[in-house]
């Protein structure tokens, strides 16, 4: 998520934050929904829908390696 150059590290992080908070609420926000989060985070509600895309795209990739892993190595009772 491309962000300008004024805001520091630390804003950064709250930003980050802030969208994966919304992430685990919802994986799929509305327009309306995607309009607020880009009001609260600063930027514009295109960078919103593409960072949802993102992360919902790592999101499975990760549920996918999750359940290779747990075939391959079957939790001993």
């Amino acid at each position: 998520l491309p962000i300008s150059l004024s805001l520091d590290n630390a804003s950064f992080v709250e930003q980050l934050e802030e969208l994966e908070k919304m992430f685990q609420e919802d994986h799929y926000p509305d327009n309306e929904k995607r309009r607020e989060i880009a009001a609260v985070v600063g930027v514009t509600p295109q960078r919103i829908l593409v960072w949802f895309q993102n992360r919902r795209a790592k999101w499975r990739k990760l549920q996918k390696l999750s359940i290779k892993g747990n075939r391959k190595y079957p939790a001993s009772s």
